[in-house]
């Protein structure tokens, strides 16, 4: 109701003093593993895909943090990816992805769908999110999101992220921002699902959001306590109603009645908007890679500008460090 997802997300924070400073260098093999996906035959990687990864290395605790980032073809060719290589190399690696190798031991090893692709990479893409963690364990974060906070606080559970919440019959499930163990019986339990189904239409969510929905029922079904659910706002605050969902990201801002009104409430600077963003941990575009975000928009604002100075400002310490 009214803005309680905004205020709930709000009080996920770290206890006072709970995280103590680390002396010691932590090898990347042991920070909190956080994966991403680009398939470089569907678009090349550009501004606007950089954009999440100044966000996450902007936000996250870099370093108790990896990030890697997952495709089909080389992505170090572009100046734009080795750029974050060079200025945060214990905190980004690249990968090729390998279906094969990443399904060993599942019930999808060897299956005959493993190399199903659809030319929106749905199909494929949902595949990979829960190969790769499966394989490695970590957060799976989509190459459309804008994190606005460090996610450490999130990562006591597994999860997948509400959908939506219109005034309609809604998609229950995401994985544009979810989070799993290492060999998590959740994941061999949907492998299993996806193994002795009805192989998924192309381009469709039967490998995300269907899947995750048949899955948490069945759990139920069992008795079996399921994976969590975050709630819309946490990651997806685009996605409610007229009455509690973030302005239109790539519209000019515009007096609507929801978040403006009275001085502290409206979309300046520490206002409503710039408020509730603080508390969330991220904003999902939901694809839209060929929508500009208008200069001096909220978004520009209250993100993109912010993450260049935070970036800037870590990339100072650790040169005078």
């Amino acid at each position: 109701m009214g803005m309680d997802c905004y205020e709930l997300a709000g009080t996920v924070r770290f206890a006072e003093g709970e995280r103590k400073a680390e002396e010691r260098y932590i090898p990347s093999e042991e920070r909190a593993q956080f994966h991403t996906y680009w398939r470089v035959d569907l678009a090349p990687f550009g501004e606007r895909q950089e954009y999440m990864l100044k966000s996450f290395f902007a936000t996250q605790d870099l370093p108790r943090s990896h990030l890697i980032l997952w495709s089909n073809g080389d992505l170090s060719l572009y100046s734009v990816v080795q750029k974050y290589l060079e200025l945060f190399p214990g905190s980004f690696t690249l990968r090729i992805v390998d279906i094969s190798e990443l399904a060993k031991g599942t019930a999808m090893e060897n299956h005959r769908l493993l190399n199903l692709e659809d030319k929106k990479a749905w199909v494929d893409g949902d595949l990979v999110r829960l190969l790769v963690i499966w394989a490695y364990g970590g957060a799976w974060i989509d190459m459309d999101m804008l994190l606005t906070r460090d996610l450490s606080p999130l990562l006591e559970h597994e999860f997948v992220t509400q959908w939506d919440c219109y005034d309609k019959i809604y998609q229950p499930f995401n994985g544009a921002l979810m989070h799993f163990r290492k060999h998590s019986p959740y994941l061999c339990e949907a492998f299993h699902l996806m193994a002795h189904s009805t192989p998924p239409r192309s381009p469709s969510t039967d490998w995300g959001s269907v899947l995750y929905h048949r899955l948490w029922r069945r759990l139920l079904n069992e008795s079996i306590p399921p994976f969590k659910i975050l709630p819309f706002c946490f990651s997806d605050p685009l996605v409610c109603r007229l009455d509690n969902r973030a302005p239109e990201p790539f519209e000019p801002d515009r007096l609507d009645g929801k978040w403006t009104g009275r001085p502290g409430e409206g979309l300046e600077e520490g206002g409503a908007l710039d408020r509730a963003l603080g508390k969330i941990f991220a904003v999902h575009l939901h694809n839209r890679w060929d929508k500009a975000f208008p200069k001096g928009g909220w978004v520009d604002r209250f993100l993109l500008r912010r993450h260049e100075e935070e970036i800037e400002r870590k990339v100072r310490i650790n040169g005078e460090l």
